[in-house]
């Protein structure tokens, strides 16, 4: 998952949380801070191609009251444009209540995720080669204003996701303008304005994609907005559709104020009957963006008022302990398959000790408690690109043991490579105090290793530097940075996004022909042979060139009012299982 997209901030290095994060997970116990929790392992999931709407109902579910939503330190959408979303905080309300795509996830009774068909009426049919793909739009689905949903609007919706230029953060940049046949060649509706494009048509009630190269999970991508409908032409122009787009979803939007709040309210137009997997027993949703956390603690750990049906996304570190005795269900644990990394710039630091020295000077726990972070809870440490649980993963240590903070080792290293005094030059987000408690840290550390360290202040979103070429600051930068959710559970949506030469969010600037060569090999493979030659090529680009710094396997914590029905966690989306929840009556 990327960035907003606004993206979920994360203090420290100032990283955002991407992507929608595609399940997954491990079953270690959580340790670090005397917690007794374990983060339940949560498998890449299932598929149900059958199923139908409604969906099943929640056992003492009742309708009514409204649902508040604390987000802490979270910036959340500049835009609702559906094909624009690609972060866990857009991707996680709009696919629960806003807006459908051809497949969604549901969560099963054990809390893994489970594919199943959205606006298509099953998870489409691939040719034997998974080079064309057919959807069968369903006929029951409306928009708000009482329209049907028509596969036009679909296969519309979709053609926008090849628009790289008018959505540039979007993730039809990293998985439409790839697979799709003839996609390097048409830049889309808008920036091609009047271009025929042919690799999506309609037949009735069937839109069919072609491909450029095989592309087996196209099932798992329809799960995004990106692949959903927009209204035919300039009814949905951007960039004003993004701050009023029509829902088909259960919930429409009353009032949207980027940065600070969204309100939706129910949609009359929608058919339980033709959804199997959302529901709709909250009458209003509000989401306040960017709140403080100590704040956010105060009010969830009171249970007043304001708190009984209200849900936090984040809890600060030092309440972790009253809320974990006091809350007990209500304090949800959510694994996901997220990675955080700092990434070095490869084409500046060239030797790989300096980069695995920096692996050694970055204080991990100290980093997180600065943070807000609880060690061995929602940071464990990694190990490599792809998160555990992760089908194909290997279990490996590039120098045999895990690398831990060791500044000596670190020192040894630059030593090595004839760089003692070495210069770091990076950015941190000064509008969250998190994030310059976390550079304070960081610098100390590093210094400590014998690095020197230049951070520069920033007060706009790390990643508007980091994605931006022509950037003044980006240029003179040597060390960025990353967060990075699974789009679904495959190495495909891990390593191609970060280290493939030219990939939008690939910040290290990673570039050797012959690995991007095995990525593309892989996606020809018998798909039953893809997941371990993903595991093997992570194993081999950390061994032997470590171009990224994994610092953290990422975990989630969610607190839930006393009033809120269903406290759960969504694995697919990284959030809050706003599907299921109600409030008690």
């Amino acid at each position: 998952m990327k960035r907003n997209k606004p993206l979920a901030l994360v203090a420290g290095a100032a990283l955002l949380t991407l992507a929608a994060c595609g399940g997954g997970g491990d079953d270690s116990s959580s340790s670090g801070s005397g917690s007794d929790r374990e983060f339940g392992a949560q498998e890449g999931g299932s598929k149900d191609a059958e199923r139908q709407g409604p969906a099943a109902e929640i056992e003492g579910a009742t309708a009514g009251g409204t649902v508040t939503v604390y987000l802490p330190g979270d910036p959340g959408p500049n835009s609702l444009d559906p094909t624009d979303g690609w972060s866990v905080t857009g991707n996680s309300i709009q696919q629960a209540l806003t807006h459908r795509s051809l497949t969604q996830y549901v969560r099963d009774e054990e809390g893994q995720p489970v594919l199943v068909p959205d606006l298509a009426t099953d998870l489409g049919t691939p040719n034997d080669d998974f080079t064309e793909w057919t959807f069968t739009i369903r006929e029951d689905a409306k928009w708000e204003d009482g329209k049907p949903v028509t596969a036009e609007e679909v296969a519309w919706g979709i053609q926008r996701s090849l628009d790289s230029d008018t959505f540039p953060s979007g993730p039809g940049t990293e998985y439409s303008k790839h697979y799709f046949l003839g996609a390097e060649d048409y830049n889309g509706p808008y920036t091609d304005k009047g271009k025929t494009y042919d690799g999506i048509t309609v037949s009735g009630q069937d839109v069919t994609i072609k491909m450029e190269t095989p592309f087996p999970d196209m099932d798992y991508w329809g799960a995004f907005m990106a692949m959903g409908p927009a209204p035919l032409g300039n009814a949905s122009k951007p960039p004003n559709y993004g701050q009023d787009p029509l829902s088909n979803g259960p919930y429409m939007i009353e009032d949207f104020q980027p940065n600070q709040e969204l309100t939706l309210v129910k949609n009359e137009q929608w058919d339980p009957n033709s959804d199997p997997g959302r529901h709709q027993y909250v009458d209003k949703w509000v989401f306040k963006f960017n709140q403080d956390q100590a704040q956010v603690d105060q009010i969830m750990l009171s249970d007043n008022t304001d708190s009984q049906t209200a849900i936090s996304t984040a809890l600060g570190s030092d309440k972790y302990t009253e809320a974990n005795e006091a809350l007990g269900e209500r304090l949800v644990q959510q694994t996901s398959q997220c990675v955080s990394t700092l990434t070095p710039d490869y084409s500046k630091i060239t030797d790989i000790n300096v980069r695995k020295a920096l692996a050694y000077a970055y204080p991990y726990e100290d980093m997180w408690f600065a943070t807000g972070e609880v060690p061995g809870v929602t940071r464990i440490p990694a190990n490599s690109v792809m998160p555990p649980g992760m089908a194909g993963k290997v279990d490996f240590q590039v120098d045999g043991e895990q690398i831990t903070y060791n500044p000596e080792k670190a020192k040894e290293l630059l030593a090595e490579a004839g760089e003692e005094g070495y210069q770091i030059t990076m950015v941190y987000y000064e509008v969250d105090p998190l994030a310059v408690a976390g550079q304070k840290q960081l610098t100390k550390g590093f210094e400590e290793a014998g690095f020197q360290v230049k951070a520069i202040p920033v007060q706009v979103s790390p990643y508007d530097i980091w994605l931006d070429p022509d950037n003044k600051t980006n240029k003179q930068l040597n060390l960025r940075g990353v967060n990075w959710c699974s789009d679904w559970p495959a190495g495909s949506t891990m390593i191609p996004p970060l280290l493939k030469t030219d990939a939008v969010y690939n910040t290290a600037g990673f570039s050797e022909p012959e690995i991007d060569q095995k990525m593309d090999d892989i996606a020809t493979m018998p798909l039953e042979d893809q997941a371990d030659a993903w595991g093997a090529l992570d194993e081999e680009i950390m061994t032997d060139y470590f171009p990224i710094i994994p610092t953290a396997f990422r975990n989630d914590l969610f607190v839930f009012g006393s009033k809120v029905g269903n406290p759960t966690g969504d694995g697919a989306l990284g959030a809050p299982n706003y599907k299921d929840v109600y409030v008690m009556q």
